[in-house]
């Protein structure tokens, strides 16, 4: 399965311009942990760092730094680690692993913003099929009882 056939196509985002407040009011707002940064070019958003509640915290808030003189551009990740839409999970999850990161932004064939999934999505849909795979031994045994009466 293509990761863009699931991935959360509603993306909270931020510009690096974005001030820290303003971030972490969304993220409030939003219920999310982290904001895809993006720069808008020709109408459209390119995706170009993540920034987290954590990055908030550990970078700023853990050093008692004032948060009104630091943008999001200041403390995102410095380099974007994204995923094509077409790729499968396998991939998605591979790539996940070896960048050591819990949410990656989805690309579409152009570079742009796409969507974004997290590990929780993924392990929602994992154990979803696990469940179903689940239910196959059963089913078959009650079809062969059936076949046998």
């Amino acid at each position: 399965m293509a990761i863009g056939e699931f991935c959360n196509r509603d993306v909270v985002f931020a510009t690096r311009e974005m001030s820290l407040p303003e971030a972490a009011q969304l993220m409030r707002e939003y219920h999310v942990g982290d904001l895809v940064v993006v720069d808008e070019v020709g109408g459209k958003r390119a995706p170009v760092g993540v920034v987290t509640d954590r990055d908030i915290v550990i970078e700023i808030i853990a050093k008692s730094l004032n948060l009104d003189e630091f943008s999001v551009g200041d403390i995102m990740a410095p380099q974007l680690v994204g995923v094509q839409e077409t790729e499968g999970v396998f991939e998605t999850i591979r790539l996940m692993r070896t960048k050591a990161i819990r949410r990656i932004p989805v690309l579409n064939s152009e570079g742009g913003l796409a969507g974004i999934v997290s590990a929780d999505d993924i392990l929602e849909l994992l154990a979803e099929e696990m469940t179903e795979l689940a239910k196959v031994a059963p089913r078959g045994q009650e079809r062969e009882a059936k076949l046998r009466t």
